[in-house]
């Protein structure tokens, strides 16, 4: 009878064990996720664009044009800048916008309200189809958004998580994800002007223009 009941409080350790351990984890995995949801919550400037080069090429007659785009993150810091060349100059950026409902709180302030956005590409559309560079591929961790200390294996698996929760209506609606979108402001990008992408409070990216007067 002894060792039954002693058989019987073994399980009974295990399973708390357990059931500890999948709670911590979650409790973790929750937290680097807001981290994540943080540098990406943003409502201001989040992008410029220069040209920093215009070539005219007499076989194909046309004028190709260098952009540097320079992303920022929530808290304004630069990303590394990304140069992209085009057989032309009406160019798009391909972002995915979401809006949040209270998916995640951070300590003291809520992120209701806020949106979260992700550059996906740079193209121009042409007669023959489109010119295309990637910026962030789906499913993969965006460059200069990666949460420090964090296991590459981890991260990746966190950031799975913000895809699924990002492109399924089903899992955003469970996680307070109001909308999420593709949007693909574009403009005529012309030299000695500086171009700011801004994202608004209600989710949506637009493009302001005004004449350099600094270095970029």
């Amino acid at each position: 009878m002894k060792r039954s009941f002693s058989v019987f409080g073994i399980i009974i350790l295990l399973a708390c064990g357990l059931a500890v351990f999948f709670y911590l984890k979650e409790r973790i995995e929750d937290k680097e996720l807001k981290k994540i949801i943080e540098r990406l919550s943003a409502d201001s400037r989040v992008a410029e664009v220069v040209v920093t080069d215009v070539q005219y090429d007499p076989k194909t007659r046309k004028n190709f044009t260098t952009i540097k785009f320079l992303e920022y993150d929530a808290k304004l810091n630069p990303l590394p800048a990304k140069y992209f060349t085009f057989s032309g100059n009406t160019i798009q950026f391909q972002a995915l916008v979401i809006r949040f409902d209270d998916f995640l709180v951070k300590k003291g302030h809520p992120l209701k309200g806020k949106s979260a956005y992700l550059f996906m590409k740079a193209f121009m559309l042409t007669d023959g189809g489109a010119e295309v560079f990637p910026i962030t591929k789906i499913d993969e961790v965006p460059q200069g958004y990666k949460v420090a200390k964090a296991k590459n294996s981890f991260e990746e698996r966190l950031w799975k998580r913000f895809w699924e929760y990002a492109l399924s209506p089903q899992k955003a609606s469970g996680v307070g994800v109001k909308n999420a979108q593709i949007e693909a402001p574009g403009t005529r990008f012309i030299p000695g002007m500086i171009y700011t992408l801004k994202i608004e409070h209600d989710g949506g990216l637009r493009i302001d223009a005004k004449p350099i007067k600094r270095q970029f």
